[in-house]
């Protein structure tokens, strides 16, 4: 259940189109004026018409005073999880514990190669969201540096820190049986 009092939130789903930064930002403002739960923006990095979504939801949060933020969802093979962890909790810290974290494997993966990013297959997709989701966590909890060697990623020794004042719910990109269990 959210800190709203109800287990259904309500919000707005924003295009993160360059050409109308402006009105992005006013329609943020309405959508937190108006009591809408929660504001997400795509992220698709490879879209040159696109503003970066991370740092769009970093502006939001400064034009915006109650409504949650969240990437809907983050194309994770773009954004390296031990970067992410710090990134989503900085916000976190930033906004009040006003931030969400939507994890998507990366669907397009021809538009993810040609931005540099790795070329998985589906299930190296998924089996790397696993992976990802364990790092993220293990960076956001206290404790000694964290030790991880997975397939798709490792630490070798990343100090934890710094830490989200609410519990970050990590929502999931999914559609496809895999995903979905």
């Amino acid at each position: 259940m959210g800190d709203y009092g109800h287990e259904l939130w309500f919000g707005a789903f924003l295009t993160p189109d360059a050409r109308q930064a402006d009105q992005i930002i006013d329609l943020a403002r309405l959508a937190d004026q108006i009591g809408l739960d929660l504001l997400g923006v795509q992220d698709h990095p490879y879209q040159p018409r696109f503003l970066d979504t991370w740092t769009l939801l970093s502006a939001l949060a400064a034009q915006t005073e109650r409504i949650r933020l969240v990437p809907d969802v983050i194309n994770l093979p773009l954004r390296p999880p031990a970067v992410l962890a710090r990134a989503v909790a900085s916000l976190d810290v930033l906004s009040g514990g006003r931030v969400e974290l939507g994890l998507g494997a990366g669907a397009f993966a021809g538009a993810v190669a040609g931005m540099g990013g790795p070329a998985r297959s589906p299930a190296e997709s998924i089996d790397a969201l696993a992976e990802a989701i364990h790092v993220i966590r293990a960076l956001w909890a206290p404790g000694p540096p964290v030790q991880f060697a997975g397939e798709h990623y490792q630490l070798r020794g990343a100090q934890p820190g710094p830490f989200p004042p609410h519990s970050v719910g990590i929502w999931l990109g999914a559609y496809k049986p895999r995903m979905l269990r």
